[in-house]
């Protein structure tokens, strides 16, 4: 008699053929199947997929509702390989499932109090501001990921230099800023994406939607209700029968209190649209932030003064020409030679510089800051950078021979490996490394393409698009859908007779004769080759070699 399981194994294997790449491919994901999976055929895949560890396991990570669906018999929504083609779900995933199991009861959090709500808005400023920090920095130097978190010494740093409060607090922003999609791991660093990049020079109520929105959207399944969420309180029950959800449970929690989503005693008013499912609105939560300035004071020693937080836009502007020395809300800003010439470079002119400068100062733009920035303005690109077609160099000019010969003995540039050519300099390095390390070293330099004109280089390292886990189990299935002979009969039996001779079980086997009529013999499966069952007749004592296609049908004996 065939085994329980087969019938499962054979209606699953057939629903996974007819199903598309993109289901598929989700199904796959759901389940942890590896991409090099080592399965020859759909039934190979349905046979894995109903084997009783990889049923718990995937039963273990549904949400409460879910499971209490498919306790009562019947789950319309349930993945592909829990429940059969009427959508009933296979017995093992019913004895996985504990029957006493209720659905989650529908529940409003409380609207916070005033104080509360005032004090989740302040944390999702310090919140934002901190986080903004980090993705500059990220921009500039991926920073180190360990174990799928921020890296302990750069979380101490960051600590240490007043980016956050604390080292658990840096780890915090970066898991939110991940979640939200303005950072994204890659195996031992951390890259801020494209929309990270953009989110840094948006204004504080852009800044706010895009995390709020971004939170939302990345909720587990079990913490969803339509667009929204449901209640926080009902949260650590969400799923009951995986062992991390609730350490998972509170880290959402954690990144919805960082941003001002969740206050101490309920919710505050801006958090219940998105809860319900719409815009952010973030009016509410700006009412209580602090004011933000969009003018600085500038002054003689090439410092610029913030009276108060300022514009984000504005900061970034600043950012560029200028370094920020401190991270309190009236921050300073100075001024060098190495920070304009950056500015220069990202291409900023002097004109530009001097336009943005007297529109937000209070004090005028002051006569050694305009000093510095006409002097730089008229070195820059003083050095040039191209590159060698014909040979992939990199080559290093200036109408200053003085200068191109301290570039060639200057041993902060040592590691590119430059060497005199003539009037030139050239290297095999990379002329962007090439670039880099001279405008580090402080020397005026400029990228020049093929065509001769200044290239503007930027130093932001932004993740590329996402778009690997699309087709990460593409050659898995190309391979499933490669092995379809298009006899699903046939092919299932063959599998059954593979199994009989991997276990040497015995068979009855019914042969379709030439007269038309039908034999059955009881076999013990001995080989399988060449299309062809071989097997030893006890009742007989001989060994009998059977063509499969012959075979009519099979059951163990």
């Amino acid at each position: 008699m065939p085994t329980s399981a087969e019938p499962r194994i054979r209606s699953l294997a057939e629903r996974l053929a007819a199903a598309e790449d993109a289901e598929l491919s989700r199904l796959f994901a759901e389940r942890g199947v590896s991409r090099s999976a080592p399965w020859h055929d759909w039934f190979d895949a349905a046979d894995a997929l109903l084997a009783p560890e990889s049923i718990a396991k995937s039963v273990s990570a549904l949400p409460r509702d879910a499971l209490a669906a498919l306790a009562s018999g019947a789950s319309d929504c349930a993945p592909l390989g829990l429940v059969d083609a009427a959508g009933r779900p296979f017995a093992p995933v019913l004895e996985a499932v504990p029957s006493d199991l209720l659905p989650p009861r529908p529940s409003t959090p409380p609207a916070a109090s005033d104080d509360a709500s005032a004090h989740a808005a302040e944390r999702a400023f310090t919140a934002m501001s901190a986080m903004a920090d980090i993705l500059i920095e990220g921009l500039r130097t991926p920073l180190p990921r360990v174990g799928g978190r921020l890296g302990a010494n750069e979380r101490r740093r960051l600590a240490q230099d007043g980016v956050v409060a604390s080292a658990e607090d840096a780890d915090l922003i970066t898991a939110a800023a991940e979640a939200a999609g303005l950072m994204r791991g890659d195996d031992r660093r951390w890259l801020v994406t494209r929309a990270g990049a953009d989110w840094t020079s948006s204004a504080t109520p852009e800044r706010w939607s895009a995390l709020a929105e971004g939170l939302r959207a990345a909720l587990p399944d079990g913490l969803r209700d339509g667009g929204g969420w449901v209640d926080p309180s009902a949260w650590p029950d969400a799923y009951p029968l995986l062992d991390t959800w609730p350490e998972d449970a509170e880290r959402w929690r954690e990144m919805f209190e960082l941003a001002g989503l969740i206050a101490a005693d309920g919710e505050p008013p801006w958090a219940a649209p998105l809860r319900q499912g719409r815009r952010a609105d973030p009016s509410g939560l700006l009412a209580l932030l602090p004011h933000e300035v969009d003018q600085v004071f500038l002054q003689n020693d090439l410092t610029a003064i913030s009276p108060g937080t300022l514009a984000p836009p504005l900061d970034m502007r600043l950012r560029s020409i200028a370094v920020r020395e401190s991270h309190a809300q009236a921050s300073s800003y100075r001024f060098t030679q190495a920070s304009v010439s950056a500015g220069l470079a990202a291409g900023e002119t002097a004109a530009s510089i001097r336009e943005f400068l007297g529109g937000i100062s209070l004090t005028g733009v002051p006569q050694p800051l305009e000093y510095l920035v006409e002097r730089t303005a008229q070195r820059h690109g003083l050095v040039r950078v191209s590159l060698d077609p014909s040979t992939g160099h990199s080559v290093v000019s200036s109408p200053d021979h003085h200068l191109l010969e301290t570039i060639s003995v200057d041993q902060s540039v040592r590691a590119l490996g430059l060497v005199a050519d003539g009037a030139l300099l050239r290297t095999r390095a990379d002329r962007r490394a090439v670039y880099w390390g001279l405008l580090d070293a402080r020397y005026p330099v400029v990228a020049i393409d093929d065509d001769g004109a200044v290239v503007t280089m930027s130093r932001d390292r932004v993740a590329p698009d996402d778009d690997a886990d699309d087709d990460r189990y593409a050659a898995l299935i190309a391979r499933l859908r490669a092995a379809e002979s298009g006899d699903a009969d046939a092919a299932w039996l063959e599998r059954e007779l593979g199994a009989a001779v991997k276990d040497k079980a015995s068979l009855v086997v019914a042969v379709a004769m030439p007269d038309g009529s039908t034999r059955e013999l009881t076999l013990e499966a001995t080989g399988l080759g060449g299309g062809r069952l071989r097997g030893l007749d006890r009742g007989a004592d001989v060994e009998r070699t059977l063509p499969v296609k012959s075979i009519a049908a099979v059951r163990r004996a």
